[in-house]
């Protein structure tokens, strides 16, 4: 090879790895910089029959004045099952679609056109799909959603009359409702009522979920699609200030002061930020809740979280929050009987997942800090289990000024060196076990809380207690199933027995 072939190849890669950075170089890698949208949601209004709907349509900006953003995929999350059409910048497609490696040049935009056909007779009667976009690492949605003829759509909606759901009509609700003072909702066995993202359902006067033993009512996000399925935080309203900071989060079922004689039955209620909210205490001669059957699953900040509530629970169960399964704060009165309380959460968890005070803290007009006393006038906890991958998961904030009664009674409870538990509540903790594995069936996906042969719940429950909830979460009974009740929401069944009688879901 001559001298100036070599110089020309040498010139040449020289070029090639200019080229290659200067590419490089007008690209932006920074996870930083991220897609901007003209909404978070496509959404059209009624569906009818096989008819389709009209055209839709979503901006989608690079907000950066100076670099290009490489959009390395766009494609629906249902894929070719979507019952969406999309338009990507003059690209029709069809289902299943994914466009891949679409440059989007520095303050430029691109228009997505969408359209939906769907069939309420025979779809879910809410049709949704979401667009998904990856670029930079990031992975950003924006969803779609249709509803069929048939659904009763609550939009900011004040309930202001007696009003009965029943399971014919799922029942789906955008931008929050309420139920107003004096008024009562009540919700049949079968129902299904979906939130939308930021809506919770708030209620002034009386909730009455009546959901029985193999038709369950359910509360949960409207995002139906598997992936979405253990996903926490779908759903509850924000408090926001002026300019759209957020200052609190409120329950999806939030049960306001002055509420009272709510009943939550045989009730799945999952994915929210905040499961069920509960404040103030206001009967006398009942509970602001009584919870029976009832499971609080995949929440994003608490599951239960009662301020100075006076709840009753029995066979319920609150499992995986990223914070706390139960709160019982700012005092009250609770009895929990035979309920299990399980958190195995993905992520890592600081909290204790039960989490019991006597107090709140508040600022005054001056500015300065200021405690304010509520009495814990009663916290009873009977066979019940809590148990997870937390090493302490009962914790307590109590301060001298305020009672704090506080019993245990034969629970079987996860907390790491009890003796220290047990030295700073003496009082507080009669005949439990510590730190021995309860053996659900399934600590991961599918969660699934009733207890193996080899529990070291089974058989143990004092007898005393089962009396007075003889039955468990699923109606079997633990006095006369084996003769000997077990600690928790659900009583030990033989898996052949199981698939004679029930299956648990």
């Amino acid at each position: 090879m001559n001298k100036q072939l070599t110089i020309l190849i040498i010139a040449l890669i020289a070029i090639s790895a200019s080229f290659s950075s200067c590419r490089n170089e007008i690209y932006t890698k920074d996870p930083a910089d991220k897609l901007l949208f003209s909404t978070d949601t496509v959404q059209f209004d009624t569906i009818f029959t096989g008819i389709g709907s009209t055209t839709k349509y979503l901006i989608v900006k690079n907000p950066n004045k100076n670099k290009s953003i490489n959009i390395d995929r766009i494609y629906l999350a249902r894929g070719s099952s979507s019952k969406y059409r999309l338009n990507v910048d003059g690209q029709s497609t069809e289902k299943g679609f994914r466009i891949e490696n679409y440059a989007l040049m520095p303050g430029d935009s691109i228009f997505i056109f969408v359209e939906v056909t769907i069939n309420p007779g025979t779809d879910d009667l809410v049709e949704q799909d979401s667009i998904i976009f990856e670029s930079n690492g990031n992975m950003q949605d924006v969803d779609l959603v249709a509803f069929g003829q048939n659904v009763t759509l609550l939009s900011g909606r004040m309930i202001t009359q007696d009003t009965t759901w029943n399971a014919d009509k799922p029942v789906l609700i955008y931008n929050s409702a309420m139920v107003d003072t004096l008024v009562t909702l009540t919700v049949m066995p079968g129902t299904k009522v979906y939130f939308h993202n930021k809506s919770s359902l708030f209620v002034k006067g009386t909730l009455k979920s009546l959901g029985e033993i193999g038709n369950r009512v359910t509360f949960t996000g409207d995002r139906l699609e598997e992936y979405y399925r253990y996903t926490p935080g779908q759903w509850g309203a924000y408090l926001q200030d002026e300019v759209g900071n957020t200052r609190g989060v409120y329950g999806g079922i939030h049960l306001l002061a002055g509420s009272r004689y709510n009943e939550l039955n045989n009730t799945d209620i999952t994915n929210a930020l905040i499961g069920v909210q509960v404040d103030s205490v206001v009967t006398v001669d009942a509970p602001t809740l009584k919870m029976k059957n009832t499971n609080i699953e995949n929440s994003k900040i608490a599951g239960l979280y009662a301020l100075g509530a006076h709840i009753e629970a029995e066979n319920c169960v609150f499992a995986n929050s990223s914070q706390y399964t139960v709160a019982c704060w700012i005092g009250g009165k609770y009895s929990f009987k035979h309920c299990t309380m399980a958190n195995y959460s993905v992520g890592v968890r600081q909290t204790p997942q039960l989490s019991l005070n006597n107090y709140y803290t508040y600022r005054d007009d001056n500015g300065n800090a200021q405690i304010s006393y509520r009495d814990l006038t009663e916290a009873y906890f009977a066979n019940c289990i809590i148990y997870g991958y937390n090493k302490k998961e009962v914790g307590f904030d109590f301060i001298s000024g305020a009672a704090a009664n506080v019993l245990f009674d034969n629970c079987l409870i996860r907390y790491e060196n009890s003796s220290e538990l047990l030295q700073s509540a003496p009082t507080s903790f009669v005949n439990n076990i510590f730190n021995e594995d309860p053996m659900f069936s399934s600590t991961v996906k599918p969660y699934l809380y009733n207890i193996l042969e080899v529990s070291a719940a089974r058989d143990r429950a004092k007898v005393e207690i089962s009396e007075t909830t003889p039955l468990d979460h699923e109606g079997t009974n633990r006095m006369t199933f084996d003769g000997k009740p077990d600690i928790g929401a659900y009583e030990y069944v033989p898996e052949e027995t199981e698939s004679k009688f029930f299956r648990r879901k």
